[in-house]
């Protein structure tokens, strides 16, 4: 049922959606779209959307590949070789235009014509760098891509790192700037769970791209961090925003980054080939989506959704798309772990949900945002800097990889 579902959003829902967006005039894919799908061809392009649809396409081109080979899928085929060039195009820009060439990294924002838009450095965003370049040497061998995505962990490592763990956000110099981009609930974070749970996905790929020893030993010492400082043990979630010396601050609980983490923490412990580690953390990752089922499952029509997240006493009942995604990918991770057959039915509840009221049956993509009961809520665009591939198109991927029916 997963199989034959994922293929058809992925191949006819959210590639064409962003097939249609890409700019042959400047480079890249263009970065803006409002909800009645008017397309601003001069709005800016952020650095991490153009990452992520790199990783998309990228990872698309691998997974159907894979596909055409096994089941000799002559559309596959073809679908492979046409996510490879776009992905090549991602590639491109980001290449050509987001590096800064003479103080390391990439940039934050992209102006239409890939002029630099804002030249902060922000940690999360060198992740998503890594992640994508590295996902297209696995699709392409291309090495140039593989020799930029260390280059990058280099600067992260070198420019990022204090004593503790990783600093965020830096001018285009690597001086320290207040982490607004990053922070939330009137909040303003020195380090946060997000960044370091994005460092663990980048590193897992450039691992596994390179088998390099010093990439492994980075990813332990993050998924040690987690262990420590940002898992709660007690109340099986993770902490979200610190202070420099990791203390915790707010009482915040982010719904769609627990079970987003329960599967890429057990993916990063599998490529690490780490058996001991694989099964501490394979207990810790069920304790987190079991207590997801309890505080954020909510289930209606025929459907289920997750909230979206708790500041103090005050739950976001809001329907975000990535959410969403991430729910059906951990639901499905923890039934190949636990075999409990509720784990797979909630999955199927919110894929559902998902086409029922996430989907934007004008153009395929997804709404950002919608109320507690499908409606959708007015002033998030479809495409933005945030906005993009990565989620749900990683839903699908993640779900055909694993041949769940």
């Amino acid at each position: 049922m997963f199989d034959e579902k994922a293929y058809q959003i992925l191949t006819e829902n959210i590639m064409p959606f962003w097939d249609k967006l890409r700019d042959d005039e400047f480079g890249g894919f263009y970065g803006q779209m409002d909800n009645d799908l008017v397309l601003d061809k001069k709005g800016t392009k952020g650095v991490i959307l153009n990452s992520r649809i790199l990783w998309f396409y990228s990872q698309s081109a691998i997974v159907l590949k894979k596909i055409y080979e096994e089941e000799l899928d002559g559309n596959s085929g073809k679908l492979a070789k046409h996510a490879l060039d776009q992905a090549e195009h991602a590639y491109r820009f980001l290449m050509e235009h987001c590096l800064d060439r003479e103080q390391g990294g990439v940039y934050w924002m992209m102006n239409y014509d890939g002029s630099v838009n804002d030249s902060m450095k922000h940690t999360y965003n060198q992740a998503f760098a890594i992640y994508a370049l590295s996902t297209y040497y696995l699709a392409g061998g291309e090495k140039a891509a593989l020799d930029t995505a260390f280059e990058l962990f280099d600067t992260v490592e070198s420019k990022c790192t204090d004593d503790i763990a990783y600093m965020e956000a830096f001018d285009r110099n690597w001086q320290l700037i207040e982490n607004d981009a990053l922070s939330e609930n009137g909040l303003m974070a020195d380090k946060t769970m997000n960044t370091v749970l994005h460092l663990i996905e980048a590193y897992t790929v450039l691992y596994k791209a390179s088998g390099e020893k010093k990439v492994a030993d980075r990813l332990r010492f993050l998924l040690d961090i987690t262990d420590r400082k940002i898992y709660d043990h007690e109340n099986k979630k993770l902490l979200v925003f610190f202070d420099r010396e990791l203390n915790v601050i707010g009482d915040i609980h982010s719904y769609g980054h627990d079970i987003e983490a329960s599967w890429l923490i057990d993916r990063a412990c599998d490529v690490l080939g780490d058996e001991k580690l694989r099964a501490k953390w394979e207990d810790l990752d069920l304790d987190i989506v079991d207590n997801i089922m309890k505080v954020a499952y909510e289930e209606g029509d025929g459907t289920a959704s997750l909230k979206n997240e708790r500041d103090g006493d005050k739950i976001n009942t809001k329907r975000i798309w990535w959410v969403q995604a991430e729910a059906v990918v951990g639901l499905v991770n923890a039934f190949m772990h636990d075999f409990d057959p509720d784990h797979l039915l909630a999955a199927e509840k919110i894929l559902a949900w998902i086409e029922e009221y996430q989907t934007d049956k004008r153009c395929g993509e997804w709404f950002a945002e919608v109320d507690e009961n499908g409606k959708l809520i007015p002033g998030v665009t479809i495409v933005n800097e945030w906005k993009c591939p990565y989620h749900n198109g990683r839903m699908c991927l993640e779900l055909l990889s694993r041949h769940t029916h």
